[in-house]
């Protein structure tokens, strides 16, 4: 053990380190929980009683002298690195960092409901889990409606009755939540995120962000309806972008449409955005069914309304002649670079 020590001894006194990584090295190897010094402590158990007083004494003064080393090579270095700080060039200019942005969908998000809220609608939030109430049967959805089969829903209890759980297919349930408890006149937009079993593709995904909007009061007419989107495509898209309805259905929205407008992209002149139409649909809409307002407790005799409903996916698509729907969800910094502009 002697011997030993007096190696090590000998390699302490030699050890001038080159930077704090090798002071560092020199702590582990002799101080460290698993070091030499450690071990020598282990190795010391073993020594005879007559022999203990001598070799404590040495191993005591061989880890003191370790210590002290360290601690004044420590200090060293410490000096020496404040004397590097203090001759760093503070005019020199300093290091560049990436700017962050809004995600596009957020954007268009914004956009959409300060058109609305110019308009007196204000904005309704509700959960991402639903039950079927207010998910479906108070929509008007039937029994034997294929949104209901696994295959199109996220269930998350499914007991073919009106105790199921869902991920919200929509956000019209946070428009039967409105209802249920307040009073007519409504006007409100529900932004949020929705889910749906579709296979992940350029034009779909599992998941995407809906608006949708409710309009309830006395004397709501269709041509009400028609007006508001007018007024709302005109102000996102511009003016003299063109709209048409097409009758189409919905269960909880009689009469019921969907609504297009000139291709953006190509200007109507055909696309594979459009399919080569010069049409692009962006949402549907109706006049909300009666037996919906009933179901909500609204006397369908003295009130009518309006609904529609938007993918900000879509609508993002055409405003920023964005064309693979994955973008949005693969936060790829070569993507979101192209926002930089707007600044958060």
């Amino acid at each position: 053990m002697q011997e030993q020590i007096d190696q090590y001894t000998a390699e302490i006194n030699a050890f001038t380190p080159a930077n704090a990584d090798e002071l560092e090295t020199f702590r582990i190897k002799f101080l460290g929980t698993k070091g030499i010094i450690k071990d020598l402590f282990e190795e010391f158990k073993t020594v005879g009683p007559e022999e203990k007083r001598t070799f404590g004494k040495v191993l005591n003064q061989f880890k003191q002298l370790a210590e002290a080393k360290y601690n004044e090579l420590k200090e060293s270095l410490g000096s020496e690195i404040e004397n590097t700080k203090s001759e760093i060039d503070l005019t020199l200019p300093g290091d560049g960092f990436a700017v962050g942005s809004r995600h596009p969908l957020s954007l268009i998000r914004t956009e959409i409901i300060d058109i609305f809220k110019r308009l007196g609608f204000v904005v309704a939030e509700g959960p991402e889990i639903e039950d079927d109430w207010h998910n479906f049967s108070a929509l008007n959805f039937p029994e034997e409606h294929p949104a209901r089969d696994m295959q199109d829903t996220f269930f998350i209890k499914k007991n073919h009755g009106t105790d199921d759980i869902a991920l919200r297919t929509h956000t019209s349930s946070v428009q039967v939540r409105m209802m249920e408890n307040g009073k007519p006149p409504f006007r409100a937009i529900m932004p949020g995120r929705v889910y749906r079993n579709e296979a992940i593709s350029a034009r779909a995904h599992c998941f995407f962000h809906q608006i949708e909007g409710l309009y309830i009061d006395e004397n709501v007419s269709f041509s009400d309806l028609k007006q508001t989107l007018y007024h709302f495509v005109q102000e996102l898209y511009g003016e003299g972008t063109q709209v048409r309805f097409r009758p189409s259905y919905f269960p909880f929205t009689e009469p019921s449409a969907e609504m297009d407008i000139s291709c953006t992209i190509c200007k109507g002149a055909g696309c594979n955005m459009c399919k080569y139409t010069g049409w692009v649909e962006i949402l549907g809409c109706g006049m909300v069914d009666p037996n919906v307002l009933t179901n909500c407790g609204i006397d369908n005799q003295k009130y009518t309304g309006f609904a529609f409903g938007m993918g900000i996916e879509r609508i993002a698509n055409l405003k920023y002649v964005i064309r693979d729907l994955r973008l949005f969800s693969e936060n790829d910094v070569r993507f979101l670079k192209q926002f930089q502009t707007e600044i958060i």
